[in-house]
């Protein structure tokens, strides 16, 4: 059963109003996004930072492999949210088996870079972990 064209002008129609133009007093919103593996990866991330922007998040994140597998992909991509997007961003940082000292290196780094935000998370144990002290 085709729709009618009533019922295509009522979804055109629903399609151009703003997302949380329905709902009483201000909503709030975020987004996390994982780091790129590729640059095709890296262009549909960009579209989709562009695409919604204009919702105006409280905030974007972008997320931490295991062991630090995307720390450098992360670390771009959170600057360059912060420098292009000018978007409020938070970088996770998972902290298991790194020491103060990285830690703090990271940190800075983020610093230095105009990240401000950090969700630190303590991650679980390397699957090798026969004792785990968090």
């Amino acid at each position: 059963m085709s729709p009618t064209l009533d019922q295509m002008q009522e979804a055109r129609t629903a399609l151009d109003a703003p997302l949380f133009s329905g709902l009483p007093g201000d909503i709030d919103v975020s987004f996390e996004f994982f780091p790129p593996k590729s640059e095709k990866m890296e262009a549909q991330l960009w579209a989709s930072i562009e695409e919604l922007a204009p919702l105006d998040p409280s905030f974007v994140s972008v997320t931490y492999g295991a062991g630090g597998s995307t720390r450098e992909r992360t670390h771009r991509t959170v600057a360059r949210i912060v420098e292009e997007a000018k978007l409020p961003a938070a970088a996770h940082l998972t902290c298991v088996d790194a020491s103060k000292t990285e830690i703090r290196e990271i940190a800075e780094r983020y610093w230095e870079a105009g990240v401000r935000h950090i969700v630190a998370l303590r991650g679980d144990p390397p699957d090798s972990a026969r004792k785990f002290a968090p």
